[in-house]
């Protein structure tokens, strides 16, 4: 009989053991699972923004040189015989705002009439290079493909054709790039947000690079790479690629539709990931001790089980995968010993599932900001479509917040964000929701709400940004769209549409101001 008991005791342990180990593993690993693809997707959606971002501007940054060049050659069109005007009109072009590398001024033959900066060797002579001659040939304004210049420099050549009042071709102006040298995407793109690894590159409609932090890798052909031929393609997007050098990254892309170009922003995996291991690390140490109790506990009262074993043991191993603990509780403790044992196990089991319902909850949340992200954010809005619930939104992002980061670092840019959200906190109502939409970006859901007072939730926030000392020193401002469902848009993409809308006029207006959708302020 002696021997009986201990077997059994023994046969309990290993049962309890077994119970709080892989449940505990279970829970855990599901929890950092499910942070690990939240993050996978916060991680993509934000480069993809940031690579969109830096393709508009990339597109603004060509439209404003044809505008320059243009301009120019209207200017010039009736002295292309006065050297001295010439001079000093490509003089202007390359000084007045750092726009080319260096500016020419060709005649109908493509003989240099000025250039700056100056140079002997090249000024009277015909240009002969490959964007020069396609120049020539087509008359019109263009955008040439990556060659090498007469000067040995590997350049990019932006030309405007030049004619007479009675439409007779003269000639062109026109700028250059030299790409493998500090040029104007160095001013446009800049260095990356972050200093992980994180890098952009801009490639041709060929898949050559044209851009790249590592000068070494201008004039490569990354043809190989998916997102390459996917942005020379003329898609937008972001997923998981593996770069030349074996690295898997998160990588965002958008093209420059002006130029057939491709911006692409991409962060190393193991770099964004790195996070996610340590807050387990911590949730898992910080669970240790009560674990470590709670298995004492259990092994005290299975000492003293008799009966009825063949049930407490069915059920716990049932828990780990049913998470049966209404099963538990249902069990007769007619002795105390079998009643202390049911409730230690009913405890452990609640706390363990408890962890993945805080894995659940830090898997909504934006990590940086701590409201909530944009997968949980586009669920919310589909069930309240779906319930014809009325409501507003207010997108909102922060004035020259790029200033910010060039200004004080992305360390205090990131404080910057942190405070929005606080004050974002601070003035939504009962029942309204803070969202981070993306970089600087922001949105306020707030449901049964009309337009009106959507603005005032807006200006509130407004005026508390503009009136208090933000972490950078200064006072920070922010424009802001409202738009309203159903009244303004019949679907959540119109909603967002309209708003953007609204958040554009306000930057165009002046910034640092609210304007509602459909409205004239």
């Amino acid at each position: 009989m002696k021997s009986n008991r201990l077997k059994l005791k023994h046969l309990i342990m290993g049962v309890a053991m077994a119970a709080f180990f892989f449940t505990s593993i279970g829970s855990l690993w599901s929890g950092y699972q499910m942070n690990v693809d939240s993050i996978k997707e916060n991680t993509l959606e934000t480069n993809r923004v940031y690579a969109q971002k830096l393709a508009s501007t990339a597109d603004a940054y060509l439209e404003e040189a044809f505008q320059i060049l243009g301009y120019s050659a209207s200017n010039i069109s009736s002295k292309m015989n006065d050297g001295n005007a010439l001079e000093q009109e490509t003089d202007r072009l390359k000084m007045q705002n750092s726009m080319f590398n260096s500016v020419v001024i060709t005649n109908a033959d493509g003989r240099v009439l000025s250039i700056s900066p100056p140079s002997i060797e090249i000024k009277g002579e015909v240009l002969t290079s490959v964007g020069a001659k396609e120049a020539l040939t087509k008359k019109e304004p263009l955008i040439s493909k990556p060659y090498e210049a007469i000067t040995g420099r590997l350049i990019i050549f932006i030309s405007y054709p030049i004619f007479s009042a009675s439409n007779e071709y003269l000639g062109m102006v026109a700028g250059s790039l030299y790409l493998k040298e500090q040029n104007a995407f160095n001013n446009l793109l800049g260095e990356h947000y972050s200093h992980d690894g994180s890098y952009v590159y801009v490639v041709d409609e060929d898949g050559r690079v044209i851009y790249h932090q590592d000068p070494s890798r201008v004039n490569d052909i990354v043809t190989e790479n998916k997102v390459v031929k996917a942005v020379i393609s003329g898609k937008n997007g972001a997923q998981l690629v593996e770069n030349t050098k074996g690295i898997k990254m998160l990588a965002g892309y958008s093209a420059v539709s002006l130029a057939g170009w491709g911006v692409v922003s991409q962060r190393p995996l193991d770099v964004a990931l790195a996070p996610s291991f340590d807050r387990v690390q911590d949730v898992a140490i910080k669970s240790i001790p009560l674990m470590l109790v709670s298995i004492l506990i259990v092994l005290w009262a299975a000492a003293r089980i008799a009966s009825p074993l063949q049930q407490l043991a069915t059920l716990t191993e049932e828990s780990l995968d049913s998470k049966n603990v209404e099963g538990l509780k249902s069990v007769q403790g007619w002795y105390f010993e079998a009643y202390s044992l049911k409730s230690v196990l009913i405890r452990s089991l609640s706390f363990l599932h408890g962890q993945v319902l805080f894995f659940k909850d830090q898997s909504t949340t934006d990590p940086l900001t701590g409201v909530t992200n944009r997968r949980t954010m586009d669920a919310m809005l589909a069930e309240w479509q779906e319930n014809k619930l009325p409501h507003a939104i207010i997108m909102l992002d922060l004035d020259h917040f790029k200033s910010v980061n060039d200004t004080y670092g992305h360390a205090v840019g990131d404080k910057v964000l942190q405070f929005l959200a606080k004050n974002m906190k601070a003035v939504a109502r009962e029942g309204d929701v803070c969202c981070r939409y993306g970089g600087e970006e922001f949105v306020m859901l707030l449901p049964n709400t009309t337009a009106e007072e959507a603005a005032s939730v807006a200006e509130t926030l407004r005026q508390v940004l503009a009136n208090t000392i933000s972490p950078c020193g200064r006072p920070v401002t922010l424009s802001a769209g409202v738009a309203v469902y159903p009244q303004m848009a019949d679907s959540t993409e119109a909603l967002f549409e309209a708003a953007d809308g609204a958040l554009y006029l306000a930057k165009q207006a002046g910034r640092n101001q609210v304007m509602v959708a459909g409205q004239d302020n």
